[in-house]
């Protein structure tokens, strides 16, 4: 399994890569899989469904599953958070895993830059690989243009 990290400061375009990216590959017919690090308090459950009240009730661990799609949500309590070494144990038939976040973790990165004047994580982060700006920069790294999607999928792809 193939992971591939997109990092940026926040604003810098990193989700709106990751969908592109996941589309193209998925295009492509490779099975892709995908992890998001989230700096705040989330929850993938609606208030008033019954897997919430189950979890609002007490239950730590919720499955919630159909023919379409399942979900697992583990309540942490504020324990400490999975590194992604674990998370990506939770996966199976992927190919490719693009991560959005989890910058300090090894795995390969690309860095979206949305403007130049920015402190770039490539100068302070392990295991950047590449970049995605319209400005000219000063790095060795291969540097991509935001419009050259096609070009940053087959660099993932040969990598």
């Amino acid at each position: 399994m193939k992971v591939i990290g997109i990092i940026g400061w926040k604003n810098s375009g990193k989700t709106f890569f990751a969908q592109r990216i996941i589309k193209k590959l998925t295009q492509k017919g490779i099975n892709v899989a995908s992890i998001k690090r989230a700096h705040h308090d989330f929850d993938i459950d609606t208030q008033n469904t019954d897997s919430y009240l189950h979890r609002k009730a007490g239950s730590k661990q919720v499955i919630v599953s159909s023919s379409k799609r399942w979900a697992k949500i583990t309540e942490l309590d504020n324990k400490k958070e999975k590194r992604l070494e674990e998370l990506l144990k939770e996966l199976d038939n992927t190919d490719i895993v693009i991560v959005e976040g989890f910058k300090k973790e090894l795995h390969k990165k690309i860095e979206i830059i949305n403007q130049s004047n920015e402190n770039y994580l490539f100068n302070e982060i392990e295991n950047v690989i590449a970049v995605v700006s319209n400005s000219k920069l000063n790095t060795n790294l291969p540097l991509f243009k935001k419009n050259e999607i096609d070009l940053i999928v087959n660099f993932i792809l040969k990598y």
